[in-house]
């Protein structure tokens, strides 16, 4: 039955998102600290996208990636780094100060290939409509409840489904949010670092949950209903394919990095490990790589605005983090903003990825020239984002930031 369920998972499955976050003591400031490494299909175009606040007339339907949902009255102002063909993104935030990133997860539960809500999607949906980390939790999981999450996760005719995974933070805390279809457990994180690799981690210490979760599992007998309940043990596939038990060693590596710091952690320091290519942080295996990087300053105090560092372009060790900070007169950066297709987009017509386009923005073109000039060494390469790699993108000529 889990050989079934695990059907989509193939030996170059994308399965090495990494987020973490600091919460003070933890952080070397007053500031919650966020950071995300996307990891994708190679080829795959991240943008970077502004939308502003906005009104919504009442009964107003929503488009996401693949199917419609209810609008609310007023959402957010939010900045998104996100696959330029569908309408979520991986990794974001809003002008509260919320940020989230999501990480593919398979558990017991089986996943579906029929559309519904991406995980993707939840991310943006939670960041338009929560103005806190807990408020964004609570957004996707009522979605869960109602819509369900499924679909293809990737621009390709051979279907790729998983479950989520979510970081979520803001000024004062974060949480970790982790799902097995509609159910779910989550864990509250008041003080200290921590981190979220591509499986369940939320094990006893659970902050809130699903109100049928215990009862599934034990329904399904995964859990004999006496005893302390472990969410990550219960609901985790008993034979672990073996890209899951490398996510597990880079979960284990990335609590090691964040321990070594405790007390120390910047947004440089956050930087430096997700360039950090030895632990496969920083991924280029295979048909996969680091496709974009986030991360963002989160001060305590609320007269101070929070920084949002995006790349908007693969490999971390070799881009250069661009700042973004919400406030009067912000606007798209064009440079950063893939083409559109309109009708004719392949993700939009069915049968849906029958044909391939190109996604690439100017920034990411530009990019792509610097790496040319840094593998020719005409321009060195770099690891820690030094001097190398600011020439290596000037090389590429009129690098702009995401917004702002």
């Amino acid at each position: 039955m889990e050989g079934e369920r695990m059907a989509s998972l193939t030996p170059d499955t994308p399965c090495s998102c990494d987020c973490f976050v600091s919460v003070p003591p933890a952080s070397a400031i007053p500031a919650v600290i966020f950071a995300k490494n996307s990891d994708r299909p190679r080829d795959e175009v991240q943008e970077v996208v502004f939308v502003p606040a906005a009104m919504h007339a009442p009964g107003s339907r929503l488009q996401c990636t693949y199917i419609a949902v209810e609008q609310v009255s007023k959402t957010h102002a939010v900045i998104l780094s996100r696959p330029s063909w569908l309408w979520g993104a991986e990794m974001g935030a809003n002008e509260h100060g919320v940020c989230i990133g999501n990480e593919a997860v398979w558990t017991k539960e089986p996943v579906g290939e029929e559309e519904a809500l991406l995980g993707m999607d939840l991310l943006r949906l939670a960041l338009e409509r929560g103005s806190s980390a807990q408020e964004a939790l609570h957004v996707i999981t009522g979605l869960l409840e109602r819509y369900g999450q499924g679909g293809s996760c990737r621009e390709d005719p051979m279907p790729f489904c998983y479950h989520n995974t979510f970081l979520l933070a803001d000024r004062t805390e974060a949480w970790v949010l982790e799902t097995a279809g509609q159910l779910w457990a989550a864990q509250r994180i008041r003080e200290g670092a921590r981190n979220i690799s591509n499986q369940l981690s939320i094990g006893t210490d659970i902050s809130d949950e699903h109100p049928k979760l215990r009862a599934h599992a034990q329904t399904q007998g995964w859990w004999g209903g006496q005893g302390t309940f472990d969410f990550a043990q219960v609901f985790s596939l008993t034979q672990q394919p073996v890209r899951m038990e490398a996510a597990k060693a880079r979960f284990q590596v990335g609590q090691e990095l964040l321990r070594q710091q405790q007390g120390r952690i910047t947004a440089e320091v956050m930087m430096g490990i997700l360039r950090n290519k030895e632990s496969g942080i920083c991924m280029d295996s295979g048909g996969f790589c680091t496709t974009a990087s986030m991360v963002s300053i989160l001060p305590r105090d609320p007269t101070q605005p929070c920084i949002h560092f995006l790349t908007a372009t693969p490999d971390p060790s070799r881009s250069v983090f661009k700042p973004f900070i919400f406030g009067v007169g912000v606007a798209q950066a064009p440079k950063v903003l893939s083409p559109t297709f309109g009708a004719q987009d392949p993700a939009q017509t069915l049968p849906r990825f029958q044909t391939q386009v190109d996604r690439r923005h100017i920034l990411y073109q530009g990019h792509q020239v610097a790496l040319g000039l840094m593998e020719s060494e005409q321009v060195p390469v770099c690891s820690s984002g030094g001097d190398g790699c600011g020439r290596g993108l000037d090389a590429a000529r009129g690098s702009p930031a995401p917004g702002g």
